[in-house]
């Protein structure tokens, strides 16, 4: 006899099937069982387009299932409590109760305040047996960036970083092509492929002229969605031939409102870039500041805010030491994923992060080490933030 554990565990595989394409909306995946029988199954692929439990039941009335007939009295196991709300789609609590399921395995709530349980309880009111809490931590780890969303109203953030043994980024005039080698590069582009947006400072597009874009043809196949780009650019310094500009996917501008220059925003709009106009501030005495700022520099408060305002669910932060430092020193950094290269740079390169003001052995950022692993001649370090 199969557990509700097995088919969770089905329908978790199943989510990962939307991995790279439901943002904002969270990776979920449904299986439909009767007499210990896998009738139908389906995952959310793309925002806007039906959910797992439409999906799965859709498969069902498509006529080619012969056993369309017995989704009446079936068990649902969903990796995510059904909606119970009208958002672009119906709720899926309708489409169960409509469809006459009997039972209904939840592997976690939804934190979404529009749902946060009232799903569960539309079933239920329904007549519809309800069990929760089936695989939670499997199925929390679907939609990390989603979850806090919804609970600290902020996106993730995950600070890629790219270092030599001796921890350093870049030699002293600024040469770091490449400090890893290609492995490394392409893991990278699945981290951008999984992040809502890449986020980076308006040093790193005038020294090197990004792309900021996947271009891996394996993570493009069938999913042509780009990360947003996000430019903190105090100084509105961002030329309308960067680059990106040309690229597909929206590019995001953050500049200073004391710096609006319409001339500019009008140029960068023309190259389809979106111009957003926040507060600044001047460095706090742990700050320095930076070269594109001189006295001022944005408020990282105002930036996330925009990050949630544009409902994103994971941002994948690459930029400089002086950007990740302040991210960092305003705990707004909640992983780092540094790839460590076999060589030595030598003490005349450049640190990883710019961390001013911390005097003593107490003041130290403590991380913890979640994942050590090679990835080709480099190794991959993924650690949170330790509070």
């Amino acid at each position: 006899m199969f557990t509700d554990e097995y088919y969770m565990a089905q329908a978790i595989t199943l989510a990962k099937k939307g991995w790279y394409t439901t943002h904002p909306n969270p990776r979920v995946g449904c299986i439909l069982v009767r007499n210990e029988q896998i009738i139908a199954q389906g995952w959310h692929q793309y925002a806007g387009q039906g959910h797992a439990e439409v999906n799965a039941l859709a498969e069902l009335s498509s006529g080619d299932n012969a056993q369309s007939a017995e989704v009446k009295g079936a068990t649902a196991y969903v990796t995510l409590e059904p909606c119970s709300h009208f958002g672009k789609t119906p709720p899926c609590t309708n489409a169960l109760i409509d469809a006459g399921v009997k039972r209904v395995v939840v592997a976690m709530t939804d934190p979404n305040p529009l749902v946060a349980g009232n799903g569960i309880r539309r079933v239920q009111e329904n007549g519809i047996e309800v069990t929760t809490g089936v695989l939670e931590t499997e199925a929390r780890a679907l939609n990390p960036g989603f979850i806090q969303r919804m609970e600290t109203q902020r996106p993730r953030i995950r600070c890629k970083m790219a270092m030599s043994l001796d921890g350093r980024t870049a030699m002293a005039n600024g040469e770091s092509k490449w400090i890893t080698a290609a492995d490394a590069r392409e893991d990278v582009q699945r981290l951008r492929a999984e992040s809502s947006a890449i986020l980076t400072g308006i040093g790193t597009v005038i020294a090197d002229d990004p792309s900021m874009n996947v271009r891996s043809e394996k993570l493009l196949e069938g999913n042509e969605r780009q990360p947003e780009r996000v430019i903190l650019d105090t100084r509105l310094n961002m030329s309308a031939q960067a680059k990106m500009l040309s690229l597909p996917g929206q590019t995001i501008i953050l500049a200073g409102q004391e710096y609006a220059v319409q001339e500019k925003i009008d140029a960068l709009e023309k190259q389809g870039a979106q111009v957003y106009l926040l507060a600044t501030q001047e460095p706090s005495a742990k700050q320095e500041p930076s070269v594109s700022s001189a006295k001022h520099s944005l408020s990282l408060d105002a930036v996330m805010s925009v990050l949630t305002q544009r409902q994103y669910n994971d941002v994948l932060l690459e930029a400089g030491a002086t950007l990740t430092g302040a991210m960092l020193q305003a705990a707004f950094a909640d992983e780092l994923i540094i790839y460590m290269a076999p060589h030595l740079m030598g003490s005349d390169a450049r640190g990883l992060f710019n961390l001013p003001g911390l005097d003593s052995m107490d003041e130290r950022i403590n991380l913890s080490i979640q994942d050590i692993r090679a990835v080709g001649r480099d190794y991959r370090i993924t650690a949170t933030i330790k509070v």
